[in-house]
């Protein structure tokens, strides 16, 4: 594979695109769990439990090639007592 610009994560060449984001599933169907998780700074389990119970992450690789993640939900969280 031709590293011309992109950025290698540990064993995983990722290519440049600006700023990326794509669905915690879809990044881990990609790389493969545990890769996924190492990337993510998680734990396999974790990542994997955050994905079986319907958790709305995102991934995003920026455009320096840094990786973040983030939980979309909604504002409140908990619905108010009556």
């Amino acid at each position: 594979m031709n590293n011309t610009g992109g950025h290698t994560y540990g064993e995983i060449y990722v290519e440049d695109a600006a700023m990326r984001r794509i669905t915690l599933t879809e990044f881990a169907k990609e790389h493969g769990h545990t890769k996924a998780a190492q990337m993510l700074g998680c734990t396999q389990g974790a990542l994997s439990k955050a994905i079986r119970v319907g958790r709305d992450v995102f991934v995003t690789l920026e455009e320096d090639g840094s990786l973040s993640a983030q939980e979309q939900r909604p504002f409140p969280s908990q619905k108010t007592a009556a």
